[in-house]
């Protein structure tokens, strides 16, 4: 890898985002990384050192995303992992709570790669981000069950029309990440309890095996249009 290639993430200040850019300075990437807070910004490019930058984006408004994407001249790679969303049951739920998936991480994700598309080189990657949930829907998630199956559906769409630019998917499943560990340890401990039994492998997922699965998806010259499931086997048991 070199300093000449530029690689995206849009939700790089924490969680798989973050491991993904860490990965890839780490290899000779210059890298950008997008979130909606300064501080959190501030902190992770603290720790990506010297040549890494970032600026401040909500993925879930289309000025924000093309102001962010005016900072770059060229983008060789990009990956959106970062989207704010609710679940919740298909009768009970609220109308914005039903479409909160599709508004954040679908449409997010869709129009951050529109926004992208005038500086993504002639052999840019895109690796967008879904979920296991897509495949094996979880009860009472149903609305986001369809939404990662849909983002599955817009990187086959985008693989054929955006050729021969690569785009492909990273799915993973439940993963001990900074977001689980900001919320009860009870709840967390039960949702980990379920996730491993719900596993061939009877783990939970680290952030580190799934950044590097979507670092081997950006930058494998043959891969496009496929999903990845990075789940210890959720969808299969």
């Amino acid at each position: 890898m070199s300093r000449d290639k530029t690689l995206v993430v849009i939700g790089g200040s924490s969680g798989i985002g973050f491991r993904t850019a860490q990965l890839a300075a780490e290899r000779g990437l210059n890298v950008v990384i997008g979130g909606r807070s300064q501080d959190r910004l501030d902190s992770a490019l603290a720790r990506l050192g010297a040549g890494a930058r970032g600026y401040t984006v909500d993925s879930a408004s289309r000025e924000s995303l093309a102001a962010f994407f005016g900072h770059l001249d060229s983008v060789d790679m990009l990956f959106t992992p970062g989207a704010s969303y609710r679940v919740g049951s298909f009768a009970d739920s609220a109308p914005e709570v039903a479409e909160s998936p599709f508004t954040h991480k679908f449409w997010g994700q869709y129009w951050a790669v529109h926004a992208a598309l005038p500086k993504l080189t002639e052999r840019a990657s895109v690796v967008l981000m879904s979920g296991a949930a897509g495949a094996r829907p979880v009860k009472g998630g149903a609305a986001y069950a369809a939404c990662n199956a849909a983002v599955e559906g817009l990187a086959r769409g985008l693989a054929t029309e955006l050729a021969p630019r690569r785009v492909n998917v990273i799915a993973p499943g439940t993963v001990d990440s900074d977001l689980w560990r900001r919320r009860p340890a009870e709840l967390r401990d039960a949702a980990f309890s379920g996730y491993r039994a719900a596993t061939l492998l009877g783990e939970v997922g680290r952030v580190d095996d799934v950044a590097d699965a979507a670092l081997f998806l950006l930058t494998n010259s043959s891969m496009t249009g496929s999903t990845l499931f990075a789940d210890g086997g959720y969808v299969l048991r």
